[in-house]
């Protein structure tokens, strides 16, 4: 696993076998996370979502504690995987770094716990799967606009953007910072802290 520029967010790049059946990858090794991290990765629900080109999903986040911690790749087809840091008082906060995920490459991207996280479909049945920290709760999830100016995520060009009603109304990260929607920098690391057996987020 190779870290990215935003604490939290790693990329692994699998190396892929391919013969005349197919091909062949890991795209998840416990022993390898946990080197990374300091750290398992505790699953406890796993989601895939297909998706026609241009549709984009995000930017989604939960509250911290417990967050939600994702680990994603692209089965099918291709998407442009975003990662944001919107975790207030982060030396990065506000930024953001994309990957692509695709069926040739099958890289995966793992975001911690306070990370935002957003795609978009390059290709018709784009097929993400996510391996989840947590299980659904709505009444701990949020987002923000994926196309808040302020945020100046580049999103390929040529593409419109097909975005849900609920993304569509999202606030932008302002917004959200003004009215406390947002994870802390420091509540976030505490329960790094936690995952890693050290000192309890409380």
């Amino acid at each position: 696993m190779r870290p990215l520029g935003i604490e939290g967010a790693w990329v692994l790049e699998p190396k892929v076998f391919p013969d005349d059946r197919g091909s062949f990858h890991e795209w998840y090794r416990g022993t390898e996370f946990r080197e990374a991290l300091g750290y398992d990765l505790q699953l406890a629900q796993a989601n895939c979502s297909v998706s026609r080109r241009g549709v984009l999903r995000g930017v989604h986040f939960a509250d911290v504690p417990p967050g939600q911690a994702k680990y994603v790749t692209c089965l099918r087809g291709a998407v442009l995987d975003v990662v944001i840091d919107i975790r207030v008082g982060s030396p990065t906060y506000g930024r953001w770094e994309a990957v692509r995920l695709d069926e040739d490459t099958r890289h995966a991207v793992f975001l911690a716990e306070g990370l935002g996280h957003a795609f978009m479909a390059l290709t018709d049945d784009a097929t993400v799967a996510y391996l989840c920290s947590t299980g659904y709760a709505p009444e701990r999830e949020h987002g923000i606009h994926p196309l808040d100016p302020a945020l100046g995520i580049e999103w390929p060009e040529g593409i419109t953007p097909v975005l849900s009603p609920k993304d569509e109304q999202a606030p932008s990260l302002a917004e959200a910072e003004r009215t406390g929607l947002l994870p802390s920098y420091e509540a976030c690391r505490a329960y790094y802290e936690e995952l890693r057996g050290g000192r309890s987020a409380g």
